[in-house]
């Protein structure tokens, strides 16, 4: 072998890595971690012979769980609790958020360094479970859906992310717009909102998927039945095994149906929204 491929030999030795392959490793196991579980969940749901054990395959496929869902009347309603307190509060959640974080930006405000702290100070130290619940009760929220919709909707981490992507908004867009004489609702709505469809979308997105997973504040400020929601039941179902049983259905292959249908909403909204989720993620991360 002569010098010089001997030298390019060595070159594109050093240029080889372990740590790419360690990374791509422990992500495909982290991914397998996470999906193994959610592929038992569909394979019992769709298997006429459930059982706890693991299968690659249904022993004998059925729609059988997903039809007892779907015509099982007495999950229609907390379905439909589920969707009313998931899109109202998307809406009031980000409505809180893009307003408060338009006011934070507003340097001229007096006072605005102590709201920004305070906010932050209800970030690091919580009131507590029994206070939150003294609040409700006191504004006579118990037993009403704002109690389930306005404690989540006032959500400081989700502000703070869309101050910091409205602060990376170029200040001269603003100055612009001032001197064309357009008002600060009107910066806020003909120049902030329209550039700011990434977060929007990817905070619009937190949020649903907070009301629509939400277990505790239902179980703390709700007691009728007729305001639980679609996880209360999932949970009776699973849990609690509050399943008629006809015979012609497994239980067991029912409950997982009834998993994946709680699930299934969000893995069909999701692909639409990853464009801007992942523009998202980077939320104020990068300044100028």
């Amino acid at each position: 072998m002569s010098d010089n491929q001997t030298l390019v030999y060595k070159k594109k030795k050093k240029k080889f890595k372990v740590f790419p392959i360690v990374n791509a490793i422990l992500f495909i196991i982290i991914a397998c971690a996470i999906m193994i579980p959610i592929y038992k969940v569909i394979i019992t749901s769709i298997d006429a012979y459930s059982s706890y054990d693991f299968r690659w395959l249904p022993q004998k496929f059925s729609w059988g769980g997903y039809r007892a869902i779907i015509t099982r009347s007495n999950l229609y309603h907390p379905f439909l609790i589920s969707v009313i307190t998931t899109v109202i509060g998307t809406f009031v959640g980000l409505l809180v958020v893009t307003l408060g974080g338009y006011v934070l930006i507003q340097w001229e405000m007096p006072g605005r360094n102590f709201f920004a702290y305070m906010l932050l100070f209800t970030m690091i130290f919580d009131g507590g479970m029994i206070p939150k619940f003294l609040v409700i009760k006191q504004l006579g929220l118990i037993n009403t859906l704002w109690a389930v919709i306005l404690p989540m909707a006032i959500n400081v981490y989700n502000l703070v992310l869309m101050r910091n992507f409205f602060e990376g908004i170029p200040e001269s867009l603003f100055e612009a717009a001032q001197i064309d004489g357009c008002s600060p609702m009107g910066i806020f709505f003909k120049i902030v909102l329209p550039l700011s469809k990434a977060a929007l979308a990817s905070i619009g997105l937190m949020f649903a998927v907070s009301f629509w997973n939400d277990y505790t504040n239902f179980k703390l400020y709700i007691n009728k039945n007729n305001l639980y929601n679609f996880q209360i039941q999932l949970r009776s179902m699973v849990v609690d095994s509050d399943i008629p049983n006809d015979g012609a259905v497994n239980p067991t292959t029912i409950s997982n149906a009834a998993t994946i249908v709680a699930i299934l909403p969000f893995m069909i909204i999701y692909p639409f929204c990853q464009k801007y989720f992942v523009q998202g993620v980077n939320v104020g991360a990068v300044k100028e």
